[in-house]
């Protein structure tokens, strides 16, 4: 039976060297891997709940202690589980990010109350009083977006006066989205998903250089491009195009032939660019926290990485559409 492990034992005797960067201009130091939520809502198939309780308690003894979730991940299922992580003195050693607006697949209300409904049901689930970022959630399905930066954007900034959250941000997949965001909202954080990876770089090209000007720090998010860019291949929903999906089994059959695994390969990449503070990667096990931390301590192979991306070299920046935002970005 999992028995929890305390949380008192000093972290330097069991924590090996993660590299630290400033997010921003929060203050916060955060660590090249975040650990995803994403895994405890069901997004990629069943889960224990002892288990994922337990990688929570290793990847913070690792050093891995920004945890990220949403109540989108399951109903709050995420949250739930979470929270009983850092329950017993867990939660002081975390950097404990969540989000708001995004209820389900295909339901948002990004209402002020609404806002600040969703922050205290998600502090009751944590079992917290406040947590350390607080963002609104795929803002590009909200078709009136000057909403999201007007009504919204106070009600972020109500919580965080209220002390109920840190630091306040938005996520999106659209790149071009975050970059007017940024440029209208005094943002702390933002997150995006799919563009610092094998297949695309435009947060690097575009985001960083104006969320560098602005003072506000990037997390990024899915190096693997939502299972994309791994040996098994994407899960059925993937909204990548056909050509892309060709394109990155080709891929895993090039780490294949050289007894390497694309998904460590997607990892390193990000974590090669000392300009992205942070990438979270999905977890719901511990053998999960350990194979990441494995891949982070590993230096990227530029031989591999030249041949894998002689094959992704025709599917380069591809997107696809994601709510109100078509496929440019």
């Amino acid at each position: 039976m999992f028995q929890p492990a305390d949380p008192r034992l000093r972290a330097s005797s069991t924590r090996k060297s993660m590299r630290t960067s400033a997010l921003g201009q929060t203050g916060l130091q955060v660590p090249a891997v975040g650990f995803g939520g994403g895994p405890f809502g069901g997004f990629y198939g069943a889960f224990d709940e002892a288990e994922g309780i337990a990688a929570i308690h290793l990847a913070i003894e690792q050093g891995m202690n920004l945890i990220d979730t949403s109540p989108y991940y399951g109903g709050g299922r995420s949250e739930e589980v979470i929270g009983k992580g850092l329950a017993g003195g867990w939660r002081d050693r975390a950097i404990l990010a969540t989000k708001c607006g995004r209820i389900a697949k295909d339901r948002f209300d990004f209402s002020a109350a609404a806002i600040k409904a969703s922050c205290e049901t998600s502090l009751r689930l944590l079992g917290t009083d406040h947590v350390d970022i607080l963002q609104a959630h795929d803002i590009e399905f909200e078709q009136d977006l000057d909403r999201v930066f007007d009504e919204t954007f106070k009600a972020l900034e109500d919580l965080k006066r209220q002390g109920k959250c840190r630091f306040i941000g938005m996520t999106g997949y659209p790149i071009g989205l975050l970059i007017r965001a940024i440029e209208t909202c005094a943002l702390d954080v933002v997150i995006s998903y799919c563009h610092a990876t094998l297949l695309d770089r435009t947060m690097l090209d575009r985001l960083e250089p104006v969320a560098r000007r602005r003072g506000t720090g990037i997390i990024n998010a899915s190096p693997m491009s939502m299972g994309i860019l791994t040996m098994a291949g994407p899960p059925e929903w993937h909204p990548a195009p056909q050509s892309v999906k060709d394109a990155c089994r080709r891929a895993a059959a090039v780490c294949a032939r050289h007894g390497a695994d694309l998904s460590d390969l997607a990892l390193q990449f990000p974590l090669s660019k000392t300009e992205i503070a942070t990438t979270l990667v999905g977890v719901k096990d511990r053998a999960e926290v350990e194979r990441n931390l494995a891949a982070a301590r590993k230096p990227l192979n530029e031989a591999l990485l030249a041949e894998v991306m002689a094959e992704l070299h025709d599917v380069q920046g591809v997107c696809w559409p994601s709510g109100q935002w078509a496929a440019e970005g």
